[in-house]
């Protein structure tokens, strides 16, 4: 059985950076860190920061005192902050929002994203003043703003250019006095590797998506294969593998989320050499070279 892998694949920058703050901040105060939230979806990741002295928690009230304190990627609300700060919590990252530019511009702001995603209620809780949701384009047309209305846009970073380009263009035929951010400040990870999986799904009989459940980037992936008509399979590891989607497959097509690291999908190959053998090959695609600068907490001597 030959199987084809997507590239790029798995974790994107963003991810590999706050992995590496939460190991960075644990070489250098030393455990516990505490971590609020899922520094990212994946049970896999979580587990093996847990194993180095990491402690996730929901709430900051479950912090002792002037612990060191690390808040998820997906950002955090001003309020949360702000909590932090008066609990003494050393602060050793935080979301960097374009919101608040144009609400200091008199601009209502607009944000496309999934109601209840981490991200969407930190950017919400960030920006002073409302801020305007939306998820598809009946939720702009529900919108009651006049036409000429100053507004911006923003975006939910795990979605991508071809996630959001019809939103983007009826709010620009909506309103008259729109600005919004450049399509390559959108999530270029999300964009690349949804491009991947439209380019495998050409080749192969099965797609199987190694990601989490509650991966919002890693469902698309899954979601993008079966509108193209390809069986696509969310698989969080080899031990989910169901031998029955293999039947007649000549080709299996492996992608990952952008929160998956790339021992899951070893694990996945060798779960499907249990049940046939397989020729592995990885198709051409966009190189990723992009680095994330690590707070400057946990790079100063």
């Amino acid at each position: 059985m030959e199987v084809l892998l997507a590239q790029p694949r798995g974790f994107c920058a963003g991810v590999v950076r706050a992995i590496e703050i939460v190991e960075r901040a644990l070489e250098k105060y030393g455990p516990p860190v505490y971590v609020r939230h899922e520094i990212v979806h994946n049970k896999y990741v979580v587990e093996s920061l847990k194993n180095k002295g990491a402690i996730f928690v929901e709430d900051l009230s479950e912090v002792p005192p002037k612990a060191v304190t690390v808040f998820s990627a997906h950002g955090v609300a001003r309020s949360v902050e702000e909590e932090a700060f008066a609990r003494g919590l050393p602060l050793v990252t935080k979301v960097h929002n374009q919101g608040k530019r144009y609400t200091s511009k008199g601009r209502t702001l607009i944000l496309i994203g999934h109601a209840g995603h981490p991200e969407v209620e930190g950017t919400m809780g960030q920006v002073p003043g409302p801020v305007l949701l939306v998820q598809d384009v009946d939720d702009v047309a529900a919108l009651t703003l006049p036409a000429d209305t100053p507004v911006a846009y923003i975006t939910q970073t795990t979605l991508s250019v071809d996630d959001t380009k019809d939103i983007i263009l009826v709010l620009q035929q909506r309103f008259t006095e729109i600005q919004g951010p450049d399509t390559r400040d959108i999530c270029y990870a999300t964009q690349n590797r949804q491009s991947a999986v439209r380019d495998l799904s050409k080749l192969v009989d099965v797609i199987l998506v190694v990601g989490a459940a509650n991966s919002s980037n890693s469902n698309r992936l899954r979601e993008i294969g079966t509108e193209v008509g390809v069986a696509s399979y969310l698989i969080a590891d080899g031990s989910e593998l169901n031998a029955e989607w293999l039947k007649g497959a000549k080709a299996v097509g492996i992608t990952a989320g952008a929160s998956a690291p790339e021992v899951l999908v070893d694990d996945v190959i060798e779960a499907l050499k249990r049940i046939r053998p397989v020729a592995v090959s990885v198709l051409p695609g966009r190189e990723e070279n992009i680095e994330f600068r690590l707070p400057s907490e946990l790079t100063s001597a």
